[in-house]
């Protein structure tokens, strides 16, 4: 990223190039969060009903996979273009005085701040689509209804530390992890990593989203836990609950299809956003 911030010569093109990349990357996103959301919804279903604390059959079991997608579709596509406007802008800013050689600083950094930003967009959807997932409400109006009746407006981001805080971690891996895998796939094709080809960012998005998943499973049932059962936000003291109470076990419920959602999700998502991403720098070059 250093060096496409620093072809523009001038504070005005800095800016101008800062800004394309942030547009690029909220267009890239509000392509790829929809379709993944759509695609494996099923899978995200399962996983939540897995770590529900009332038992997966009591949850729902197979029934109803799709509960709560209407929730999930509506907060996709702004909270994709969200983040990937912040991950995106963030890099081309740091461009400016973190050099190429600490470039995994520039992406964890980029990375925290996009998460950070995008929760606060994300947090209400996935509240509601959770407690739906899990049969803790028949509808989504019975289910907003309760949530405003019972905790008001703040209800919607009960959980965002959590959230935040599974999340982070997850980014710290994925997007340096990501980034590195395609910078070594283009020192083996002797190309430019701008230049490969969407359907090798989407195998590199496809590892990276596979291990970070697998490695930050107890955050995500930590989280899960919290949203359902909306009645604490400490995750230190949530974790060692549940270890306490049920047993490592119990910390890693649902690790093999969070893992499956994430990795054939990083596959979908960065294969869509790398294309969509193509398809923008296209039309910008054609009528910048």
């Amino acid at each position: 990223m250093g060096e496409d911030a620093s072809a523009a010569s001038g504070t005005g093109g800095l800016e101008r190039t800062r800004l394309a990349y942030t547009l690029a990357g909220a267009f890239g996103g509000c392509v790829a969060g929809p379709a993944v959301d759509i695609v494996l919804y099923p899978i995200d279903t399962v996983k939540t009903r897995l770590q529900s604390a009332q038992g997966f059959f009591k949850a729902g079991g197979f029934k109803g996979v799709y509960r709560g997608l209407s929730s999930a579709a509506l907060g996709s596509a702004p909270a994709a273009a969200c983040f990937f406007a912040s991950y995106e802008g963030t890099k081309a800013i740091m461009a400016g005085f973190v050099p190429d050689d600490y470039a995994v600083v520039r992406e964890m950094t980029a990375g925290s701040v996009a998460e950070m930003t995008t929760a606060v967009v994300r947090m209400p959807f996935e509240v509601v689509k959770q407690q739906l997932q899990a049969h803790v409400h028949p509808t989504t109006s019975a289910c907003v209804s309760h949530i405003l009746k019972t905790k008001g407006l703040p209800g919607f981001w009960e959980g965002y530390v959590s959230l935040v805080m599974r999340e982070i971690p997850f980014s710290f891996i994925q997007f340096p992890l990501y980034e590195s895998l395609k910078r070594g796939v283009a020192r083996l094709e002797k190309v430019e990593v701008k230049d490969l080809p969407a359907w090798q960012g989407s195998v590199c998005g496809s590892i990276a989203g596979g291990i970070s998943a697998a490695v930050t499973t107890p955050l995500d049932v930590v989280k899960t836990r919290i949203i359902l059962q909306q009645n604490t936000d400490n995750v230190p003291r949530a974790l060692v609950h549940i270890y306490q109470r049920e047993g490592i076990k119990a910390l890693f419920a649902g690790v093999l299809p969070r893992t499956a959602f994430i990795a054939l999700g990083g596959a979908i998502f960065f294969g869509a956003f790398e294309k969509a991403r193509k398809v923008y720098w296209t039309l910008h070059d054609k009528f910048a």
